[in-house]
C-alpha cells in the first residue's frame, strides 16, 4: 500500500512572537534571582548571630550607661565622706572649746568663791615636749580663796608613773629634776598663779599619768593628771596670771 506523505503546513513567520517569548523567559530568570535573593536575605536575618550581635551593641551600651553611673557615685561618696570628716572635726573643736570653757569657768568660780572658801588647789597642769630631747616643760595653776588678800608661799613637785622595761615604775622629783632644786619650784600668791619647769624623762619610759604636789602655808594640795589630757591641755590653755 503506498505510503501518504503527511500534509505540508505552512505558517507564517512572526518576529514580535519571538521576541515576546524571549523576554518572558528573561522576566522568569530575573524572578528566580529576586527570589533567591529574597531567600538569603531572610536565611541571613534568621541566623543567631545577627541577634547575637544586636544584643551584645545592647549590653555594651548597657554597660557604659552603669559605668557612667558608678563614677557619678563613687564622686558623690568623696564628697559625703569629706563633708562627713569635716563635721566630725567641727564637732570636736566645738567640744575642745566647751571643755576650755568649763575649765575656765570652774578656775573663775573657784577664784572668786561667794560664800566658799577653798584652800590650796591644783587647778591645771599642762606639758609640752622639749625638741630633740627626753625633757618636758610643765605648767601648773596653783588657786585659793581661803585667805583672801594673803600671800600664800610653797612649793611644788612633780611624780610620774609609767613603764619601763615591761615593769611599772613611778619616777619621784628628784629624778625627774635630777638632783636640781630638791625642795621644788617655790610659788607666793593671793588668789591664782602658774608655775613651770621643767622634768626629764629617762629614754624608753611611757608616761601614763602625772601627779602634781603643791605644800605650804596654805596647805597641801595633790592632783593627778592623765598624761595624755596633759600633753593635750596645752593647746588649749588659756588661763593667764
Amino acid at each position: 500500500m503506498p505510503k501518504i506523505a503527511p500534509p505540508l503546513v505552512i505558517r507564517q513567520h512572526d518576529p514580535a512572537r519571538q521576541r515576546r517569548a524571549w523576554l518572558l523567559l528573561a522576566l522568569a530568570w530575573l524572578a528566580s534571582l529576586l527570589m533567591a535573593a529574597a531567600i538569603a536575605t531572610a536565611l541571613v536575618a534568621a541566623v543567631p548571630g545577627g541577634n547575637a550581635k544586636k544584643q551584645l551593641a545592647a549590653a555594651e551600651e548597657e554597660k557604659q550607661a552603669l559605668m557612667s553611673r558608678i563614677a557619678v557615685l563613687e564622686r558623690s561618696e568623696q564628697v559625703a565622706k569629706a563633708a562627713l570628716t569635716d563635721l566630725q572635726q567641727t564637732m570636736r573643736e566645738r567640744d575642745e572649746e566647751i571643755d576650755a570653757l568649763r575649765a575656765d569657768l570652774a578656775f573663775y568660780g573657784r577664784l572668786v568663791g561667794g560664800a566658799r572658801r577653798e584652800g590650796l588647789a591644783v587647778h591645771m597642769m599642762t606639758l609640752k615636749p622639749v625638741k630633740d630631747s627626753q625633757a618636758w616643760n610643765f605648767v601648773v595653776t596653783l588657786t585659793q580663796n581661803f585667805k583672801r588678800g594673803q600671800d600664800v608661799k610653797g612649793h611644788v613637785t612633780v611624780s610620774v608613773e609609767g613603764v619601763q622595761a615591761g615593769k611599772l615604775t613611778t619616777l619621784d622629783w628628784a629624778a625627774l629634776s635630777q638632783g636640781q632644786n630638791n625642795a621644788g619650784i617655790e610659788y607666793g600668791f593671793k588668789y591664782f598663779q602658774q608655775v613651770s619647769g621643767t622634768i626629764m624623762l629617762p629614754p624608753g619610759f611611757a608616761a601614763n599619768r602625772v601627779i602634781v604636789h603643791a605644800d605650804g602655808d596654805g596647805g597641801r594640795a595633790d592632783q593627778e593628771f592623765a598624761w595624755k589630757d596633759a600633753v593635750k591641755g596645752e593647746e588649749g590653755d588659756d588661763v593667764r596670771q
